[in-house]
Order: structure tokens, then C-alpha cells, then sequence
């Protein structure tokens, strides 16, 4: 075990760290850990599905029925892509959930395009904010943590040791309250509305979803990991936790407009925001 002493930034005061024998810090009290490494930010090292976490519910996965293929699977296989199919025999979904799911998945099977915020470029919510391509940035100051993804410049801000306003008005990311737990951010979040989807199999959810995040960096600080827990007991039977995991992005961090994409492919009939005149 290896000690040595930093100056924290955000603390502003001397640190004591261990270092374990898995190479990951050990936090000592007083310590905040740091999201900001790298100049790029964090890179998505898998994405689609929520990965099912041992004891835990199932969340939302491929209908076996229906096999996916994204872009690179479709080149491999030398076929066409296409979009998830969410597997509506969950018995973790509530009624109105399945039927909403079975109507949509009915018409993509049809040939509609599935409809995501992402594509009509809105924020996606949480907990789907994690399954964006990224690259991540991760701004930290002792009163606030703000976290920027490059596809869409969609933006969370997370108040720090803060609490829950009493009446929290919905909203696409709804209200993110944090706290440092050793090595780990801490991220509670309420408020959530109704026109964003859980995942990338469009699941539904409720304005009582409730989802608690652990981020951390694991790995020798290779790997950033979020863990979370997902409560909306007007949609599933039980919370249901997962993961995902982010690597340091090797590409550097671009102006990505959504818009300028997505309104070729989709139009109007998904709602993309245009201005009405320009702002510069």
C-alpha cells in the first residue's frame, strides 16, 4: 500500500490517498474525488441494453424474437440495421407499460421509425443520459457538477449537497442533487417528465421515477463506472439496478448539432426544435 500526499483544487486543502492493492484510490475523509482527467473526456465502452446486475430485477431487454443488428453488426453480417425490439414479457413491467411498448414495437416492426428524444434532438433522461456515445465532460466545482455529452451538448447539472425542492416541475433531466461518498459521486434524481424513455428499448416510465447513480473510477483510472438503481412503482414491479462503463476518450471533444442531422431523417413529424431566426 502507497501513501502520498495532493493538493485538492476543489477542496483546497492537503489530501492523504492510499492506493490499493487493485490500483484504485482509497479515500481517506475530506477527500473529493476527480471526474475531469484527460483532456477529451469519456468514451461509452458499450452501449444499447442496461446489463442485468445479479439479485437485482431484469430491466428491459432484445425481444429474442427479434435480433438486433446495429451498424457494424449489419456490415459484418452483410444485412440491414435495425432498431430494438424490446422484449414485452417482462414481468418486472406493469400493464400499461407492456401495452405501450407492444403498440410501439408493432408499428417499428410495420416499418415506422422508432421514435427517440435523441433522434428529435432532446435531452434523453436519465438513466438512458448514460447510454448517449459520448465523448463525456465532467466540470467540477464544490457547489456544482455539470456534465456535458458531445452528440447533442446535452447538459445535467447536479447540485451539490443540496436537497430536493419541495415541488420539483418535471423536465427532460429532471433535478439532480449530489454528494461525495469517499471516491464515489453520489447522484439523486427526481422530476423526471413523461416524454423521455428509460432505455434504448423505449420503455415508458412515470413523473415518480426515482434513479440514484454511484459514479466512480475503477480500474487504475482507466475506466469511469456508473452504477444505478431505478425506482418508478407506477411502472415496474420492483427497482432494478445496472451499470454502465466509460473508457478515456482517445478523440477529442466536437460541436455536434443535432439538427443539422437528424431534421434530414426525421423531419418534422418527430418534433426537432428549429429556431425561428438566427441567434447571432
Amino acid at each position: 500500500m502507497i501513501r502520498f500526499s495532493a493538493r485538492s483544487l476543489l477542496a483546497g486543502s492537503a489530501l492523504i490517498l492510499v492506493l490499493g492493492a487493485d490500483g484504485n484510490v482509497a479515500a481517506q475523509p475530506g477527500y473529493v474525488p476527480s471526474f475531469q482527467t484527460g483532456p477529451n473526456g469519456w468514451q461509452h465502452r458499450f452501449g444499447g441494453a442496461f446489463p442485468y446486475v445479479q439479485g437485482s430485477a431484469v430491466p428491459t431487454m432484445q425481444d429474442p424474437k427479434h435480433i438486433h443488428f446495429n451498424n457494424e453488426m449489419a456490415r459484418i453480417n452483410n444485412t440491414q440495421s435495425n432498431y430494438r425490439i424490446g422484449d414485452v414479457s417482462n414481468p418486472n413491467l406493469k400493464s400499461w407499460a407492456k401495452d405501450v411498448m407492444k403498440k410501439d414495437n408493432d408499428e417499428v416492426l410495420a416499418g415506422k421509425i422508432a421514435y427517440t428524444p435523441g433522434q428529435s434532438c432532446h435531452p434523453q433522461g436519465v438513466p438512458a443520459y448514460t447510454l448517449a456515445q459520448g465523448p463525456l465532460i465532467i466540470l467540477q466545482t464544490p457547489k456544482k457538477v455539470t456534465m456535458i455529452e458531445e452528440s447533442s451538448q446535452m447538459v445535467r447539472h447536479v447540485y451539490m449537497n443540496e436537497q430536493h425542492p419541495a415541488n420539483v416541475k418535471a423536465s427532460w433531466l429532471g433535478h439532480s442533487v449530489g454528494r461525495y461518498e469517499g471516491d464515489t459521486l453520489v447522484v439523486d434524481t427526481v422530476g423526471l417528465n413523461r416524454k423521455t424513455f428509460v432505455d434504448a428499448f423505449r420503455t415508458p416510465h412515470s413523473e415518480r421515477l426515482h434513479v440514484v447513480e454511484r459514479w466512480r473510477i475503477i480500474e487504475g483510472g482507466l475506466t469511469l463506472e456508473v452504477r444505478f438503481r431505478v425506482e418508478d412503482s407506477d411502472t415496474f414491479e420492483r427497482p432494478w439496478e445496472s451499470y454502465v462503463q466509460y473508457r478515456r476518450a482517445q478523440e477529442p471533444f466536437e460541436e455536434i448539432i443535432c439538427q443539422e442531422g437528424n431534421f434530414q431523417l426525421f423531419g418534422d413529424d418527430y418534433g426537432i426544435p428549429q429556431a425561428e431566426k438566427p441567434d447571432f
